[in-house]
């Protein structure tokens, strides 16, 4: 686990070739996989679903071929190392339902063959780093973890200058529609009653107001028929 050697077909101990041929259940990206014989290219630490409690121990980052870590369903406490993030060919690492706190080490994002993460139900806060494989992680990565910001999360990151000028582009644009679409309905309904008052005030300076006298007849025609109907 400390040497990683693609060479190697068994692993070996003290110099002598050790075969194992017992078969194990491990959970590696979500899914759970029997391994009928424990292969020396795919170096997996599965201690999920025990008891263990205190800190996630340092000494990992000697373990640099390491594929998979669960760590997930126990009582860990304390920060995640940023040591985890010297395990430069790990798949998949699987912190999930612990008592971890504080914040996502940035240190984690520079994980290029990271394929599955899950840090979910812990006590995380802050800003979710971002690296070259944090688009890929859906929320339910981080989700039970009520202090995280950022993407994919819903909650802004106050930190992310993308996300901030995005926003603030997008209210600017938005502001300036709805001043516009004012300003436009203001002029027409302006030009629309200057219009009326002028005709309005050209028949009364002529004197020529059949046409009001006719709408009132109308009017009071409509309105004794219907009270003529009721009766």
């Amino acid at each position: 686990m400390t040497t990683i050697d693609q060479t190697m077909k068994a692993p070996s101990s003290k110099g002598s070739r050790v075969y194992y041929q017992d078969s194990v259940v491990v959970v590696t990206k979500g899914l759970k996989l029997e391994v009928v014989k424990i292969l020396s290219l795919y170096t997996i630490i599965d201690l999920s679903n025990n008891k263990f409690e205190g800190h996630i121990p340092s000494v990992l980052r000697e373990l640099i071929a390491i594929c998979v870590l669960n760590l997930s369903h126990n009582g860990l406490q304390g920060y995640i190392p940023p040591s985890l993030g010297s395990l430069s060919v790990v798949e998949s690492m699987d912190l999930s339902f612990n008592q971890l706190s504080g914040e996502i080490q940035q240190q984690l994002a520079s994980l290029t063959s990271l394929e599955f993460l899950n840090l979910s139900h812990n006590y995380l806060q802050g800003c979710i780093p971002q690296g070259p494989q944090s688009h890929t992680f859906e929320s339910n990565s981080y989700e039970g973890n009520d202090g995280l910001r950022g993407f994919p999360v819903s909650k802004g990151c106050g930190n992310d200058p993308v996300l901030e000028t995005n926003y603030t582009v997008s209210l600017e644009r938005n502001s300036e529609f709805f001043n516009d679409f004012w300003k436009a309905a203001l002029m027409g309904y302006g030009s629309g009653l200057c219009i009326r008052l002028s005709v309005i005030y050209f028949l009364i300076s002529t004197g020529n107001l059949r046409w009001l006298a006719r709408i009132i007849e109308e009017l009071e025609h409509k309105i004794i028929m219907r009270r003529r109907k009721k009766q």
